[in-house]
């Protein structure tokens, strides 16, 4: 939010240039904003000491403890000059726990003199491990004590009582970023409020320079608490302004409003179901109805569990689009994928898929698939289909937005699995309506409501939480194979025994195995004894060993199309016993035969991925299982989120936990970078409340002032966040 000039000066003009280019290339920092948002991750005190008995491996980290003991030793060595060499061990501790730092060479004569016991510092550097101890090896350190001789006023100047520690790097130590924002510090009087008077006095919000100064010199804990509520409103209130505009702006364009025929296809549709749709699916039918019927383009998010019958709700609002005189296509992000919902919509809609032809119905329309691995003749019908409109309903991938591809009279969008489609795609699609369509998003990944407020912010949301009548429960076990060897075995034999009644199986693992061993050596985490488990091993030991006799197939993502394409067939028709399998099987053919999966090194797999997993099996009236086989110890914590996922099928409530347990600023996954680099204090799940209200007020405000004509400061900061890369972030809904 670098509002006005002094905000915008570059960092390097204030600092110099080697401070700023390291700020530049290592924090992302260039103006003199940019580093008054770079806010601390935690305070120290001084009177208190940090816990260095949990200090993360690996990680740069800044403790501040006091010197235990220091000693100097001196030992052989052919390298130094007159054959000995010198190694300083300094022991810090801070009540919690001890840690031993090094320091060797010419580097061992300053701390020698200035780290005597007793001494106070913040030491800044890379934890490891010697001798199965902690240690920081040639750390930075500043002295804290009253009586140190340099440095100390400096250190006094900017650290109260309260010594702020920023998310720092190993070419740039906290203490070095506090000076530099002592030095901005007096900029902050220049910065221009993007929030409304009215908002913050009402909310009883500290003014943004007050924030600002609080947040990074706080004198207590309630100056921390008063500006992290205020920054956190910043971030939530201008995100929602810029989603709640563009909500507004798809209300300006207009659409064709298509509404049902009173006895058209919909109700010929809905007289041959043999079941009842679910009151979820009457609900949130409802409310797609209602949106098509409207003057402008209907953006709506569907969410729902594998099997909670999304495609029949995303199914009904295309034959309402098709009764209305429109078009419907669907993208699906595989071919697999569109031959699947080809099939399954062909299958429910039965002689009403075959309008126009004989024994189709009178309502009928025809139903035509479109992907790229189509034949030439195939390809040139359905092409003729597609701009006659003869066909009302069209299924395809991507193939469906080349230029080639044109419309009769495209009414209405579904596009399956969202996350896989860019932003290019869709717009392209979009445009080959006369006018906008409308749009439907379906997604099986549940997202905590939070989540979508923020990323699927332009969406509105409707949410199918129930399983329709039929679906079987899956049971869900760990299986801790370090532990207990036998549960293993045991696995093993159960999937045997799904195979002798007749039923499939899955084993999926976290790597295919045909790359080299050094790459498969890298993937291994820090402290893990061997890779991750691969499909091409896994599936040659089952097949010579648990499972001989059974007829086992492998299937990944580097295999080609259609061979891929062969293996999942034969897997639908009942001719694979056990299929081996990576995570391409997460959105995937529906085998309502498959009733077991086993998934090695579950610990490896995100706890919404290990959810997505296991709605692969149970799809059919027999139940079904999920067997989670880990190496982690019972007390470490990939084994609680394994438990996590055994104690429940409620995916939103698993999304959740997946949530928590990610590390800060990851919330939004890889693909929403521009969230990741605007919400720095926001944390969507736990400030549910602040975005709900945000967004309101949001809303209401855009819906008065949509150019923000009154708000000169909120028109800045909108313009600070939509950047290139968070424009097209906030593109991702």
């Amino acid at each position: 939010m670098d509002l006005v000039p002094a905000l915008r000066e570059p960092l390097k003009k204030v600092l110099g240039p080697a401070t700023a280019k390291v700020m530049a290339e290592n924090l992302g920092l260039h103006t003199v904003g940019d580093l008054l948002h770079h806010y601390p991750r935690r305070y120290e005190e001084r009177g208190q000491l940090t816990h260095l008995a949990d200090l993360p491996m690996d990680e740069h980290v800044t403790v501040v403890a006091q010197v235990a003991d220091a000693r100097l030793h001196t030992f052989a060595s052919s390298r130094a000059p007159r054959g000995k060499g010198q190694r300083l061990e300094v022991t810090i501790t801070d009540g919690s726990g001890r840690l031993q730092l090094v320091f060797f060479g010419n580097g061992v004569h300053k701390p020698h003199k200035e780290l005597l016991p007793g001494t106070r510092a913040m030491f800044s550097g890379k934890v490891s491990v010697f001798n199965r101890r902690l240690q920081l090896a040639h750390p930075a350190y500043e002295l804290l004590d009253k009586d140190a001789e340099d440095g100390d006023e400096a250190v006094e100047s900017w650290a109260g009582s309260l010594i702020p520690i920023y998310p720092a790097t190993a070419k740039l130590e906290s203490w070095k970023i506090g000076k530099a924002v002592q030095t901005v510090l007096p900029s902050v009087q220049e910065a221009v409020d993007p929030l409304p008077g009215s908002l913050r006095e009402g909310r009883g919000l500290v003014e943004l320079p007050e924030a600002l100064v609080k947040i990074h010199r706080p004198a207590t804990k309630a100056d921390i608490a008063d500006a992290r509520a205020r920054l956190k409103w910043d971030e939530a209130f201008v995100l929602q302004v810029a989603l709640a505009r563009r909500r507004y702006a798809d209300t300006q364009l207009p659409a064709v409003p298509r509404r049902p025929l009173a006895d058209g296809l919909l109700t010929a549709f809905d007289a041959r179901l043999p079941f009842t749709l679910t009151e979820g699916q009457q609900r949130v039918s409802a409310e797609i109805f209602t949106d098509l019927a409207t003057s402008h383009p209907m953006h709506r998010l569907l969410q729902g569990e594998v099997g909670s019958g999304k495609t029949m709700v995303a199914l009904r609002a295309m034959l309402a689009v098709v009764d209305a005189g429109g078009q419907a296509a669907m993208l699906a992000p595989t071919e697999v994928l569109a031959q699947q919902h080809h099939r399954s919509v062909t299958e429910m809609m039965g002689e009403l898929a075959e309008g126009g032809m004989l024994g189709g119905s009178e309502h009928g329309t025809k139903v035509v698939l479109l992907t790229g691995s189509m034949g030439a003749a195939a390809r040139r019908q359905a092409l003729l289909d597609i701009v006659t409109g003869e066909a009302g309903i069209v299924i395809g991938t991507h193939a469906l937005i080349e230029d080639k591809v044109q419309f009769h009279d495209l009414g209405l969008v579904v596009v399956d699995e969202q996350h896989r489609f860019g932003v290019e795609q869709r717009d392209a699609l979009r445009g080959k309506g006369k006018q906008p369509p409308h749009l439907l998003v379906m997604t099986a990944t549940p997202i905590p409501r939070t989540v979508a407020m923020t990323v699927f912010g332009d969406l509105e949301t409707s949410v199918l939480d129930q399983l329709p009548a039929g679906r079987s429960p899956i049971a869900t076990h760990v299986v801790p194979a370090a532990d207990k060897p036998h549960f293993l075995a045991r696995a093993w034999e159960r999937v045997r025994e799904e195979a002798e009644k007749g039923h499939q199986a899955y084993v999926v693992c976290p790597r295919i195995g045909d790359e080299d061993e050094s790459a498969a050596e890298k993937k291994a985490t820090e402290g893990d004894k061997r890779p991750p488990l691969a499909v091409l091993d896994i599936a040659d030991q089952l097949a010579r060993g648990p499972l001989q006799g059974l007829k086992v197939e492998v299937l990944h993502g580097r295999m080609h199309p259609d061979d891929k394409d062969a293996v999942m067939r034969r897997f639908a028709a009942g001719e694979t016993d056990v299929l081996v399998a990576t995570t391409v099987i997460e959105v995937g053919v529906n085998v309502p035969n498959a009733t077991a999966m086993v998934i090695m090194d579950a610990d490896r797999f995100g706890v919404s991925q290990l959810h997505q997993l296991r709605g692969r099996v149970g799809r059919g009236s027999a139940p079904g299982l999920c067997l989670l086989v880990s190496e982690m110890p019972e007390a470490s914590p990939a084994r609680q989120r394994l438990n996590a996922v055994a104690s429940t099928l409620d995916g939103f409530e698993l999304s959740r936990i997946d949530l928590e347990q990610r590390r800060e600023g990851d919330v939004l996954g890889q693909a929403q970078s521009g969230a990741r680099t605007s919400l720095r204090v926001l944390e969507v799940i736990e400030d549910e409340e602040i975005i709900a209200q945000a967004r309101e007020e949001a809303t209401a405000l855009v819906e008065a002032d949509p150019e923000l004509q009154r708000l000169p400061g909120l028109r800045t900061a909108l313009e600070a966040l939509l950047d290139e890369e968070r424009e097209q972030y906030l593109e991702k809904g």
